[in-house]
């Protein structure tokens, strides 16, 4: 299945999941926000981590959203990105 496709499924779990995780702000970036994915693309997500929220945490988000939705998760924070391409993804990240 195709990640944007899982996404439109399952929207208000993945939000609840992420909530759950100590984190906030889901938002999609990379191919499933221009439309581009196929069955063997991940999904590019990026949330914010709320005070406290430790790795196991956003891996423990990360292994269950990949769960819920039968798709590769790649799941960042902001922190995470590059700063060669941070500040555009920033741009461009859609909420889901």
């Amino acid at each position: 299945m195709r990640p944007s496709i899982a996404l439109t499924l399952h929207r208000g779990a993945v939000v609840a999941a992420v909530a759950r995780y100590r984190a906030a702000n889901p938002r999609v970036f990379g191919s499933v926000l221009h439309g581009a994915d196929v069955e063997e693309s991940d999904l590019d997500l990026l949330v914010d981590a709320l005070p406290g929220a430790t790795l196991f945490d956003l891996g423990g988000l990360q292994e269950e959203l990949q769960s819920l939705l039968g798709v590769r998760v790649d799941l960042r924070t902001p922190g995470d990105l590059s700063p060669r391409f941070r500040d555009h993804v920033l741009a461009e990240a859609r909420p889901i």
